[in-house]
């Protein structure tokens, strides 16, 4: 016994003897790679540090003419919009995720996969098809002023209602998702043990599921009120003024970078405002999950239950997803042949060259930050990767502003140098080219790719990286030879997440485009500008399609 002890320790001194051949090499290897995730926060800051210094350092005359003319409808109008949308998608979403995951009616099981279709589809598609389809000019309300006469009443399409209503149906899904996941885990036995206390089904939804899944819950509707508040082009179509369509104004209108940054400076603070209220409400929450073996039998729902509750999900499928495709299908077939030309396709290639040079700039800063944090899992790095990825609660106009005017002013430096040292006028080397909008979509996207490669991550095991070590792979060796073939999986999932979310992206696109780098969602905003309905149909099918791929991808996962 002592001799298999003495022989187990003179192996481990020779394994440890020959790790310490790597150690200095390893060592300067670590502290490169531990200043990655220090890097690209720094980098994430610039844009978020350029927009806050101007709301603590207003321009008093600014500041003056926002208050005297915008401001006071812009906070009315966005408060509006966001109490709307996060009531309409809590409800909406925790109601269809309790009927799919816990009762049993006719059609569950393709509503329980359907209803994740809308996310396919982005909202202001959603929104320019229901204009065209029930505004005072579109065919229905026509129709309605033939049969009953020119005195017809309709609900008005393009007010407030209008605009929150388009959301509900585009942003539920992100409740929906999260809050099913939770009820799953639940089960059936949440109201028994309820019911053993003395209340009914419905007291024991209310008092005992409800706020198990609160958690799950807080977070969908966080991240469908982060996309109200980013959205751009759903507003737009309404004409319904909101802080993201106003910087674009001040931007684009009234040719003010200033007053743009000002009102960027304004939502962002807003925006972290809820970040922080979020977080606070979830450190205060405990949930303790139910085991899988302890789930219960479905509640069988018959007669008219199981009737409302088929109504209620067909409706909801039929209005956010069936509904808009279809439109979209019958326009374009129906404005292909005179309206498809080669521009067309130079809005394709400039669309899926912008998502994939995004998604391969996003996607290797995203492997690098999370082959970083696991090589120091210290409070630090982690801290820096969170900074790293905040990007994607900040709306795509505030970071077009952050990102431009620090780069506006690097480029003039660059000129002014150019001008003093060599004589030579450089003109715009930053400005006007695809380096702004790759870094803007990078900021922007980062959470988005990095959290299924940190996911594939997680699964990779310590002992296999010290077997890779113990054959002399440290570093780029490790992560070329060992980790990139098991993270493949995991990369091509964010890949295809970043490609469509490029793909659906206005306001960056929009707001920080070279001139003539028109694309699809560049194309539908010009034509629903304009009320062309018809003609932003066959863009606009595009980027269903393509919304479509993840959506796939994902059902697949849950499926295996």
């Amino acid at each position: 016994m002592k001799d298999e002890t003495l022989s187990a320790t003179v192996q481990n001194g020779n394994t440890l003897a020959g790790f310490s051949r790597f150690t200095p090499s390893a060592h300067r290897t670590a502290s490169g790679w531990r200043l990655i995730p220090f890097l690209v926060a720094a980098l994430v800051l610039i844009p978020i540090g350029t927009v806050l210094s101007s709301f603590f350092a207003p321009a008093s005359d600014i500041w003056q003419h926002l208050v005297e003319t915008t401001l006071p409808g812009l906070l009315i109008n966005t408060f509006w919009l966001a109490l709307g949308v996060v009531i309409g998608t809590a409800l909406l979403g925790v109601s269809l995720a309790w009927l799919t995951a816990v009762c049993e009616f006719p059609g569950r099981k393709f509503f329980s996969w359907a209803l994740l279709l809308p996310l396919a589809v982005p909202a202001y598609v959603t929104a320019f098809v229901m204009l065209g389809l029930f505004d005072y000019t579109g065919p229905l309300q026509t129709a309605l002023r033939s049969w009953l006469g020119p005195e017809s009443w309709f609900p008005e399409v393009r007010g407030r209602l209008g605009v929150i209503t388009i959301m509900i149906l585009a942003f539920y899904p992100y409740v929906y998702l999260l809050a099913r996941n939770a009820f799953l885990t639940q089960g059936k036995r949440s109201l028994e043990a309820a019911q053993s206390l003395g209340f009914n089904r419905t007291q024991g939804f209310f008092k005992v599921a409800l706020p198990m899944a609160r958690p799950w819950i807080a977070g969908g509707v966080m991240l469908a009120l982060m996309e109200t508040l980013a959205d751009f082009g759903t507003v737009s179509v309404f004409n319904y003024d909101t802080f993201t369509t106003a910087i674009y104004k001040a931007w684009f209108g009234m040719f003010s970078l200033s007053a743009a940054s000002q009102l960027a400076s304004l939502l962002i603070v807003i925006v972290f405002a809820l970040i922080v209220v979020e977080q606070q409400i979830r450190v205060r929450m405990r949930y303790a999950e139910t085991k899988q073996s302890a789930r219960g039998d479905r509640i069988a729902l018959c007669g008219w239950r199981a009737g409302a509750t088929t109504t209620l999900a067909t409706g909801t499928l039929f209005f956010a997803f069936l509904l808009p495709v279809a439109q979209l299908g019958i326009w374009a077939a129906g404005t292909f042949a005179q309206d498809f030309d080669s521009r067309y396709l130079d809005f394709l290639w400039h669309s899926l060259l912008l998502s994939a040079l995004a998604a391969l700039l996003t996607c290797g800063v995203a492997l690098l930050l999370v082959y970083a944090a696991r090589r120091h899992p210290d409070p630090a790095t982690r801290n820096a990767v969170r900074i790293a990825t905040l990007g994607y609660a900040l709306p795509g106009t505030v970071l077009a502003v952050g990102i431009f005017v620090p780069l506006a002013w690097l480029d003039n430096w660059l000129g002014e140098m150019a001008l003093q040292l060599f004589q030579i006028e450089t003109g715009l080397l930053i400005q006007g080219t695809l380096v702004i909008m790759l870094f803007a979509y990078m900021t922007r996207f980062l959470a988005v790719s990095h959290s299924p490669i940190d996911s594939a991550m997680q699964r990779i095991t310590s002992s296999i990286d010290e077997a890779a070590m113990g054959l002399g792979l440290n570093g780029w060796a490790m992560l070329r030879r060992v980790h990139l073939p098991i993270l493949k999986s995991g990369i091509f999932t964010a890949a295809t997440l970043v490609f469509v979310d490029v793909m659906k992206e206005m306001p960056i696109t929009l707001m920080t485009r070279p001139f003539g780098w028109d694309t699809l969602a560049v194309r539908i905003f010009e034509m629903t500008s304009e009320g062309a309905w018809e003609q932003a149909a066959l863009p606009a099918v595009a980027l269903v399609l393509a919304g479509l791929v993840p959506i796939m991808l994902f059902m697949r996962q849950t499926e295996k």
